[in-house]
C-alpha cells in the first residue's frame, strides 16, 4: 500500500510542476566587470510564436560617474534570424500603449542575430501585473515574443534593488 501512495505522490508531484511551472523564467545577476564598474542583469529563453528560441537579457552597468542606462538586448538562432538595424524595437502593453525603444546598434551590431535597445525610459512605463509583448524588427518579417509578468517583475526589481 505504501508503494501506491509512494507512486501517486511523484506522479502528482511531477504534474504540478509540468502543468504550474511558468513557460519562462528568468534569474537576477550580477557580476563585476571591472575594478569598481558592477553589471546586473536578467537573463530569460522565451519562444516566439514560431517556436524559436530567444535569449533575452535586461542589464545595466553601473559605473561610479557614469549614467547607468538599462538596456535589453535580445539574441535569435544564428542564420535564421536576421535584425534590421536602425530600427526600433516595439513593445506592446496588454493595455494597447505602444512604446519605442531605440536601436543601440544603429550603426552596426556584433553578429546580424543580436539587437539592443534603449531601455531606461520604458521600465518606468510597464504595468507590472499584466504580460507585454516585443515585436521585433526583422529581416523580411516581424516576430513577436511574450514577456509573462513574473519576468517583467524581475526586471522591476532589476530597477529598484541594484540602484
Amino acid at each position: 500500500m505504501t508503494r501506491k501512495l509512494l507512486v501517486y505522490f511523484l506522479t502528482l508531484l511531477t504534474l504540478t510542476f509540468t502543468f504550474f511551472t511558468p513557460s519562462a523564467s528568468a534569474l537576477l545577476r550580477q557580476h563585476q566587470e571591472s575594478p569598481g564598474v558592477m553589471r546586473y542583469h536578467s537573463q530569460a529563453s522565451i519562444k516566439d510564436e514560431t517556436g524559436h528560441a530567444w535569449q533575452i537579457i535586461l542589464y545595466k552597468v553601473k559605473n561610479p560617474g557614469a549614467s547607468s542606462d538599462i538596456n535589453l538586448r535580445l539574441v535569435g538562432f544564428p542564420s535564421i534570424v536576421k535584425f534590421e538595424h536602425p530600427k526600433a524595437l516595439e513593445v506592446m502593453t496588454a493595455h494597447g500603449l505602444l512604446l519605442a525603444a531605440p536601436d543601440v546598434y544603429a550603426s552596426g551590431s556584433p553578429a546580424p542575430n543580436v539587437g539592443e535597445y534603449k531601455f531606461t525610459a520604458i521600465l518606468n512605463q510597464l504595468p507590472t501585473t499584466k504580460s507585454l509583448k516585443l515585436n521585433l524588427p526583422l529581416s523580411g518579417s516581424d516576430t513577436q515574443i511574450k514577456i509573462p509578468t513574473n519576468i517583467i517583475t524581475e526586471w522591476q526589481m532589476l530597477v529598484t534593488e541594484f540602484d
